[in-house]
């Protein structure tokens, strides 16, 4: 699949997530073969450009794999600065958030509030398109609510404004996650338009991951919840799309290595205050595929000092080998 120049050799894409899908965390995933990575969304407003929050957002130029930074926001001026700013700090592709049901974003009629306005869509979309030399994608959902699907319709805009790809969740806004996706919707958004379709939602598993492709005829899967805890999925499910055989789960070395390193990658990205309670939600996502681990990760959650905790999770892994 291409999007612009640029030809994703593994039709895996990690999804954006606010809070998860940091420079650690993205470069883990490309590790374990995930095609390309996109960034957290970062604010379209100027004022906050600069704060320490977006400032960690912003790709860098050493960062490997194609650099896809997400922006979200409601004004299409700031938005196709916003587009250019993260160009001039490194960004090969511009991607536009229309998909987060978040409360505190959509109040600011930003994500998947967008939906409810075709005009303005069309209007942010091309305004960005303009503004900016590098390629740019749309993620979005299948509609505000179930009585207001109008992905096709969206999509269609999207093409006819310039849009080079298209990554879909297949879920309404009113859903947030819950429910099955609808790959139904998908299908019909891949089947209305030219640009390459990706599809998103519930995407757990190399056998998932096969039907979805073979389903919506999809030009590449799009997987955010299922990867956290679990880097390793897009190897297995590249080994699936390639071979037709499943690999066999991780061994606990590989689980070790990987949350070890990702740990010490958060504390040195945050430094070690912020690194450390960062780094304790994805400790619990790993853990939650070791079985019952809820005591240790209750005493782990109460340590404040990152060697600490470091040494914590290796006496965890040593107790178990």
């Amino acid at each position: 699949m291409n999007i612009g120049p640029y030809q994703i050799e593994i039709p895996l894409i990690l999804a954006p997530m606010a809070g998860v899908t940091d420079r650690p965390f993205r470069e883990l995933c490309m590790r374990f073969g995930a095609g390309m990575a996109v960034s957290e969304m970062m604010s379209s407003n100027p004022d906050v450009w600069k704060s320490a929050k977006s400032q960690q957002r912003l790709v860098q130029l050493e960062e490997p794999g194609i650099r896809s930074v997400q922006i979200a926001g409601s004004d299409p001026q700031e938005m196709a600065q916003a587009a250019q700013y993260c160009v001039d700090n490194g960004a090969q592709i511009v991607d536009i958030n229309m998909g987060c049901p978040a409360k505190k974003v959509n109040k600011k009629l930003a994500g998947s509030a967008l939906l409810k306005d075709p005009a303005l869509i069309e209007n942010i979309l091309t305004t960005v398109v303009k503004a900016v030399s590098v390629p740019v994608t749309l993620k979005t959902r299948t509609g505000w609510d179930l009585e207001h699907r109008n992905c096709v319709d969206i999509a269609k805009i999207a093409e006819q404004s310039g849009i080079t790809a298209l990554a879909l969740h297949g879920r309404t806004r009113s859903c947030m996650y819950k429910g099955e996706a609808e790959y139904d919707y998908i299908k019909a958004v891949k089947q209305a338009v030219q640009i390459p379709v990706i599809a998103n939602g519930d995407i757990d598993s190399p056998q998932k991951a096969r039907a979805v492709l073979d389903y919506t005829g999809a030009d590449a899967l799009m997987i955010g919840r299922p990867a956290q805890g679990r880097p390793w999925i897009f190897q297995e499910i590249q080994h699936y799309l390639t071979t037709g055989e499943l690999l066999p789960p991780p061994s606990i070395e590989v689980v070790r290595e990987s949350l070890l390193g990702h740990v010490q990658a958060l504390h040195s990205f945050y430094g070690a205050y912020k690194g450390l309670r960062i780094a304790r939600k994805h400790i619990g996502w790993y853990l939650a595929e070791q079985g019952d681990t809820r005591d240790f990760r209750s005493n782990l959650n109460a340590i404040e000092d990152a060697e600490a905790q470091i040494q914590a999770l290796e006496r965890y892994f040593e107790s178990i080998a």
